[in-house]
């Protein structure tokens, strides 16, 4: 049975046709319809063969789990996740998760390798959903931008030992400084979960192990904050 995810907002909605991607299914309310960007979104879901449906305030709330719903949602089959169909040669720079458990940074993190132009998300391990409400919700249309795949451990490594690419793992028990490396493409950026970090065996695994500074009371970063912090260094040695 195909799985399908929800969209909400024009704006995302948008981000998606221009991916390429049209729901399956678009539910609006009447008002919406008077948005030309709307009116459009549903004639080109129609023309694809999708279904386009009328519908309340009430109900998209209880779809999107929002009491203030957006006017406009999409339904979306679920996009491919197979690690063997990802060419890491599409770009330089690529995110890697282990078990995170919250949805939100996982959205957040899509939305961060977006904006550096990364090639997408590898979810390793048990990680949260990424075609939840809340991780699309918080990838801002990246959803539908960023390859998404999903590996146990030896599997990912198995494929990433199959060709190119350097593995960096950051972790508070490493010596070395995010900035002092060379880092070259291209460069899998690997997050440990939010709590535990990254387990002993898989930090030995990488090719780097590198830290933040913390200068204050703090002890670590948020995950997805320390995916952006690393994403947007190995991006700047990139353009330089």
């Amino acid at each position: 049975m195909e799985r399908l995810f929800l969209a909400e907002g024009l704006r995302i909605l948008s981000e998606a046709e221009e991916s390429g991607t049209l729901p399956a299914e678009i539910l609006f309310t009447e008002n919406s319809e008077d948005h030309p960007r709307a009116r459009t979104l549903i004639a080109a879901t129609e023309a694809a063969g999708g279904e386009a449906v009328r519908t309340t305030r009430a109900i998209l709330s209880k779809l999107s789990g929002k009491d203030n719903p957006q006017a406009i949602v999409g339904i979306y089959p679920e996009l491919e996740t197979d690690l063997a169909k990802v060419d890491r040669s599409q770009a330089d720079i690529w995110l890697v998760a282990q078990a995170l458990r919250d949805p939100g940074n996982l959205g957040t993190m899509l939305r961060t390798g977006d904006a550096v132009g990364a090639g997408g998300l590898i979810l390793i391990d048990d990680c949260a959903d990424p075609f939840s409400v809340e991780a699309v919700r918080a990838s801002m249309g990246a959803i539908f931008t960023q390859t998404i795949a999903t590996a146990r451990w030896p599997d990912f490594l198995d494929w990433l030992r199959g060709g190119d690419g350097m593995l960096v793992g950051t972790s508070l028990d490493a010596d070395l400084d995010y900035q002092q490396p060379d880092y070259t493409a291209p460069t899998f950026i690997l997050t440990g979960n939010e709590s535990a970090g990254l387990p002993t065996d898989y930090a030995t695994a990488c090719d780097l192990l590198v830290k933040m500074p913390m200068r204050g009371k703090a002890d670590s970063l948020n995950a997805a904050v320390a995916t952006a912090v690393m994403a947007y260094e190995v991006l700047n040695q990139f353009r330089r």
